[in-house]
């Protein structure tokens, strides 16, 4: 055995998982990458999220098969391809979620995973600019810090929000998520703070961790049920590493595709690949769950938007103070909204704003000065699945989101659009509204409203629930994150949660790394 652990992917999970295990020397930790090293520039500065998008080498930029309840478009879903993950690119905005969310995991069965259980392991992760407190950490790898710099229009729609009704907020993560003001981002005095960043790069000097990029996990090695090892294309070659236990962290897309590879998952759809059957396991691909975002963007009356920024001297100003737009993460400010169909008192709405207009994941440049609000509906209950293309462990997997397949599905998403309109029309904003871009004056019934969502929503990025945890038909992996039926075999990322978390999901995802690799440890 050359290996006490195999990590598959070193995200934003597989990082944190990594190194942990390290930190006891006498484990033999390899971790496995399919991308490259972080190396960019524009992963490290926050701003450079912007260009990120369109960089395939650090991007999987998958796309969802035809969604028959958005006019059939194929939605673009991008995923890290590089250490770190999609920590190296996206917004940085650190959200936990609420309470209620986790404690609905432990009463459908996921014992030990309610709020007071998983707390501790959020602390642990984060080193809180502001310091620690009861709901913050400050000696963790993560560094959870302030915006150094935001637009002014982010302040004014914070004042919106407060005279359309809602509450100021300093901290989304304290006793209250609701209400509105700045998210705390994972940075480091201005540079962002990824998985790879905060806990990878202290771990590589360790002898007993090897960290191996480009290398392509094509399938899990058994002997019987007992997870023995990996086998990687690496640069072009075929390699098996074998190890005592395997950690699958390729997050909700290549998790469930590796085990698929590998003989694990439903078995008619494996033999109609073929695959071999080594053990039917029908929740593999199952409970794909993702937050829709649809986007009112409306145009700006003065030039202090981000849409027209001189980069030269952007760039210049953040490498020699770590600050200015540089240092942006562009959805600087939000808000959680409790809305009229709320069931419970858990925010049921997430609002980003962006002080400049963003249209189709910015991959479309729209002419003039103009600002954007983010809204998507945070507890959804469509669910859709992940298939195999092919046998080919190049090959993307096939992904049906089934957006808004329920009837509440599309209510919450007029309503989201309804309530960032409220939003853009309160005094605040009067010296700087121009025209409505999107959805458009002229939309104004919920019938038109429905029509410019199925033509414009978007993925905002936080797919989950592959390989549920939990106890039920579709369940894969216990509470443990073991995959049932075999030995050696976990699954650790956002693949495993059971229902969609009331906000961003890359916190969420460190937390059941600190957590696991925690509890295997002990």
């Amino acid at each position: 055995m050359d290996y006490d652990y195999i990590v598959v992917g070193a995200g934003s999970a597989g990082s944190v998982m990594a190194a942990r295990l390290s930190e006891n020397r006498s484990n033999r930790v390899l971790l496995l990458e399919a991308g490259g090293s972080d190396w960019h520039p524009f992963i490290h500065m926050p701003a450079g999220l912007a260009k990120l998008v369109s960089l395939e080498r650090i991007n999987w930029s998958y796309s969802t098969e035809p969604e028959p309840e958005l006019d059939n478009r194929r939605l673009y879903w991008p995923r890290g391809k590089v250490l770190g993950g999609s920590s190296s690119i996206n917004a940085m905005c650190y959200c936990r979620g609420h309470r209620k969310d986790y404690d609905d995991w432990a009463e459908d069965g996921c014992t030990g995973w309610d709020f007071d259980h998983v707390l501790p392991w959020f602390k642990k992760s984060e080193d809180q600019g502001r310091g620690p407190s009861e709901y913050h950490g400050a000696a963790g790898p993560l560094k959870v810090q302030d915006l150094r710099y935001h637009n002014p229009l982010s302040d004014v729609f914070i004042e919106a929000a407060q005279q359309a009704g809602h509450s100021p907020t300093d901290d989304f993560n304290g006793a209250h998520q609701r209400g509105f003001g700045f998210y705390q981002v994972t940075q480091n005095n201005g540079r962002r703070c990824s998985t790879a960043t905060g806990f990878l790069n202290p771990a590589k000097e360790r002898e007993n961790l090897t960290v191996i990029t480009h290398a392509l996990a094509e399938q899990i090695l058994f002997s019987g049920l007992r997870a023995t090892g990996v086998r990687a294309r690496v640069k072009g070659r075929t390699r098996e590493f074998r190890g005592g236990e395997v950690l699958l962290c390729g997050g909700a897309l290549n998790s469930p595709q590796l085990l698929m590879l590998s003989g694990i998952g439903p078995a008619d759809h494996l033999r109609e690949t073929g695959i071999d059957v080594r053990l039917d396991l029908p929740g593999v691909g199952r409970n794909l769950q993702d937050h829709l975002d649809v986007c009112t963007l409306v145009r700006c009356r003065q030039p202090i938007t981000y849409d027209k920024l001189f980069e030269p001297l952007v760039g210049i100003r953040y490498l020699l103070t770590r600050g200015g737009p540089g240092s942006s993460n562009i959805a600087e400010a939000g808000g959680f909204i409790v809305s009229r169909h709320a069931e419970d008192d858990r925010p049921d709405i997430q609002m980003h704003f962006v002080p400049a207009l963003l249209d189709d994941h910015g991959r479309n440049r729209l002419e003039g000065h103009g600002m954007t609000i983010h809204a998507c509906n945070l507890r959804p209950t469509s669910r859709g699945y992940l298939t195999l293309a092919s046998a080919d462990p190049a090959a993307a997997p096939l992904m049906y989101a089934n957006y808004l397949t329920t009837e509440y599905d599309r209510t919450m998403m007029i309503e989201c659009a309804r309530q960032a309109r409220l939003i853009f029309g309160q005094e605040a904003f009067a010296p700087f509204r121009g025209e409505e871009i999107h959805p458009g004056s002229d939309v104004t019934t919920d019938e038109d409203i429905m029509a410019f969502v199925r033509r414009k929503a978007e993925s905002i990025y936080h797919p989950v629930g592959t390989c549920t945890m939990g106890q039920g038909s579709e369940a894969v992996v216990n509470e443990a994150l073991q995959v049932y039926g075999t030995e050696a075999l976990r699954v650790v990322d956002a693949s495993v949660m059971p229902s969609l978390v009331s906000g961003n999901t890359n916190a969420p995802t460190i937390m059941i790394a600190e957590k696991c690799a925690a509890e295997m440890t002990r």
